[in-house]
């Protein structure tokens, strides 16, 4: 009854700004992002990035409520460079390091292995290779037949 309509909670509105930037006066080199439209997913990649980054003191979000499609996310640097630099450095990378993870997935379940051709890194592993043990009644570990089989 309360939750809003599907589409307001990722489509922006006519005028509505996707990031809201509010420089902090109290603390020194500080700033708040209002990231519109967006949840924890995007909110905690963003913060662990930008944690990550040398010049960045302090990085943290918070979604004021869940009926609410927006977060904040309070950036403070050692000076070096502005928050809304590290914020974009931290996207940079981000997205690079999505990047090459959709590349990695995209090369690991290629069709090439579901055609059955020759098995890739990590397919057909015998019970030497088999991480967990040998399993049940020393069968190799992708041998057994489970749920996603049938």
């Amino acid at each position: 009854m309360n939750a809003p309509n599907r589409y307001e909670l990722f489509v922006l509105e006519d005028g509505e700004k996707a990031l809201e930037v509010t420089e902090d006066t109290k603390i020194p080199n500080a700033a708040t992002f209002k990231v519109v439209k967006q949840d924890h997913t995007l909110g905690n990649m963003l913060r662990a990035q930008l944690l990550s980054e040398p010049n960045v003191l302090f990085a943290g979000y918070k979604a004021p409520h869940p009926l609410h499609p927006h977060f904040l996310l309070k950036v403070q640097t050692d000076g070096s460079i502005t928050p809304a630099a590290a914020l974009e450095a931290a996207c940079t990378r981000l997205i690079a390091t999505i990047s090459a993870l959709e590349g990695r997935f995209k090369r690991e379940f290629s069709f090439k292995d579901v055609d059955g051709g020759p098995p890739g890194p990590g397919m057909g592993m015998g019970v030497a290779d088999d991480p967990y043990g040998s399993g049940s009644g020393g069968a190799a570990w992708g041998t057994q037949r489970d749920y996603l089989d049938f």
